[in-house]
């Protein structure tokens, strides 16, 4: 049970960490005053341009994938995908409600693409690629971004992950889709 604990916290911390504020902070703006009031990277590229954006869309999976991928504590070969699935659930509401901002943070859309990259990186390739035909096809990032929702629970049972791996890619399909 301690290393749940330890590992929900260690990678809830990290997810925290507040990327796009202390980017923008860095340049004398509060990110949470301009633009859509987003500390995601979205908001940090239209308001701080491409390079910031970019850097500060890969810091925010990053801070995805490592608990995911690293930050385990106590994990046994029978524990390994729960503890890997808490952590990737911990830095994204890290991310989502981080404590260095009175728990008023970023969307996690980054955060989460990091964690399916640590978990399942074939299923998030076929997801993207299915993204990809449907944004050139229609040019709808929404319509694409809902239907890569849709596709990613059938990608991560196609390349046969466990039941609640497909579980967890069924997480995040929108409600109401």
């Amino acid at each position: 049970m301690t290393g749940y604990l330890l590992t929900a916290l260690v990678a809830y911390f990290v997810g925290s960490i507040p990327t796009g504020y202390l980017f923008a902070r860095a340049r004398g703006i509060d990110i949470r005053s301009v633009g859509s009031g987003n500390i995601g990277a979205t908001n940090v590229f239209r308001t701080l341009g491409k390079t910031a954006g970019i850097t500060v869309l890969l810091i925010d999976a990053f801070k995805g994938f490592v608990p995911a991928k690293f930050l385990l504590f106590g994990v046994t070969q029978q524990t390994y995908e729960y503890h890997a699935m808490l952590a990737g659930l911990f830095a994204i509401l890290g991310h989502n409600y981080t404590c260095w901002l009175k728990f008023k943070g970023g969307k996690g859309i980054a955060t989460s693409a990091g964690v399916l990259v640590a978990l399942v990186p074939v299923a998030l390739l076929i997801t993207l690629g299915a993204w990809i035909v449907i944004f050139a096809a229609t040019r709808y990032v929404s319509l694409a971004s809902i239907f890569g929702a849709l596709v990613l629970p059938f990608a991560v049972w196609g390349v046969g992950q466990s039941g609640r791996m497909v579980g967890l890619g069924d997480s995040f399909v929108p409600a109401g889709t």
